[in-house]
């Protein structure tokens, strides 16, 4: 099982794969059930980040369990799913965004599966967090899907559930963030713990606050989502069958194996 779907809001069921099973997996970090199937002949892993019907808000996700699953299962290559809400206006309300960097405002998560004790003090390089292999696949698709996409930005994630205030909105602008969401971080950063090729589609679903000419809302969030939900499946899915068999990025140097699982 190399391959890995997580899905986000709005991506709850891996609709167009084949032969599909339950497997539930115990990790340190708590109990983790992902439904594993077929697409073209390749075996993939789909996990819905929220639960299946959107039960888990953001600062609750089990997100060391949830990587430490996949890791286990074997899984190499990420792709996830993020519905964002964009602070640049050249990012629009349908547009994808292959994002490159983050910046991290969230408060109370287990970020690491380094944190000392019986564990080793690890220091993970994340200059450039997301694979860049990867990156290119989905903006290589993206653009034969002929989707409005851009192959760059940076996503400002905050703690949630609440929606991001106006002024943090100019925060992040100021700072040179192009989307918000609340869900990217740590995943990204412990995939690259573990030594996983991560990278994410962003779909954009509304304008940040004081951006956006109407209060935000989930039902708004859900139902732009629900009206791209097939060309997200396809550009992830179709990326998966792009994807060289053999990795030359950087994503697992200098990565420390994890407790428990044989490398």
């Amino acid at each position: 099982m190399k391959y890995a779907i997580i899905g986000g809001t709005g991506v709850y069921d891996p609709k167009l794969l084949d032969n599909l099973y339950v497997r539930d997996i115990t990790t340190p970090y708590g109990e983790v059930s992902v439904r594993v199937g077929t697409y073209q002949g390749e075996e993939i892993v789909f996990l819905a980040r929220h639960g299946k019907a959107h039960s888990i808000p953001p600062h609750k996700i089990n997100y060391r369990a949830n990587i430490y699953a996949l890791k286990y299962l074997g899984v190499e290559r990420i792709i996830a799913t993020n519905a964002v809400g964009s602070v640049n206006r050249m990012m629009r309300p349908g547009h994808f965004v292959i994002i490159d960097q983050f910046l991290d405002f969230t408060k109370t998560r287990e970020h690491t599966f380094f944190d000392g004790g019986s564990n080793p003090v690890v220091h993970t390089d994340v200059t450039d967090p997301y694979c860049p292999e990867l990156r290119e696949v989905l903006m290589k698709e993206g653009e034969r899907l002929d989707l409005h996409i851009h192959s760059r930005g940076c996503y400002a994630c905050f703690e949630g559930p609440r929606y991001e205030s106006g002024a943090e909105i100019k925060m992040v602008s100021m700072l040179g963030g192009d989307l918000v969401g609340m869900t990217n971080v740590p995943e990204v950063v412990l995939a690259r713990e573990a030594g996983m090729c991560y990278g994410t589609i962003c779909m954009v679903t509304n304008m940040g606050a004081g951006i956006s000419d109407n209060p935000l809302t989930h039902e708004e969030v859900v139902e732009v989502m629900s009206e791209n939900i097939e060309n997200v499946r396809d550009l992830a899915l179709m990326a998966i069958l792009r994807i060289a068999k053999a990795s030359t990025c950087l994503c697992s140097v200098g990565c420390h194996p994890l407790e428990g699982i044989v490398e």
